[in-house]
C-alpha cells in the first residue's frame, strides 16, 4: 500500500513538471523598436542623449540588451514623445539569440 502511494506521488510530481515545462517560456526584453525610431528620425545615439538627459552608460546598456531603470525609460519616451511600446517589446528568449549560419 505504501509503495502505491509513492507511486502516485511520483506520477503527480512528474505531471506538474511537464505542464510546468509546457508552459514556461523565457521572455526577454528587446530594444530594437527604438534602434529602428531613431532610424526613421535619423537621429544618433547622441542625440537621444541630448535630448532624453539618459548617460551615455544608460544607451550603452540599452544598445546591449541590458536592464536599465523604468525612469531612464521614461526619459525616452518623453523625450521622444512616444509610449513604451514604440521603443521596446517582450519576445521570446529563443527569438533573440543570434543565428550561426
Amino acid at each position: 500500500m505504501a509503495y502505491t502511494v509513492s507511486l502516485k506521488a511520483s506520477e503527480i510530481a512528474i505531471d506538474k513538471y511537464r505542464k510546468q515545462e509546457k508552459y514556461h517560456m523565457a521572455k526577454t526584453i528587446t530594444y530594437k523598436k527604438l534602434w529602428k525610431l531613431l532610424i526613421d528620425r535619423n537621429m544618433s545615439r547622441s542625440q537621444l542623449k541630448a535630448v532624453t538627459g539618459v548617460s551615455t552608460a544608460s544607451i550603452a546598456k540599452l544598445g546591449k540588451g541590458e536592464n536599465i531603470t523604468t525612469g531612464v525609460l521614461i526619459k525616452i519616451c518623453e523625450g521622444l514623445q512616444c509610449d513604451l511600446s514604440d521603443i521596446m517589446e517582450l519576445v521570446d528568449e529563443e527569438s533573440e539569440k543570434p543565428t550561426t549560419e
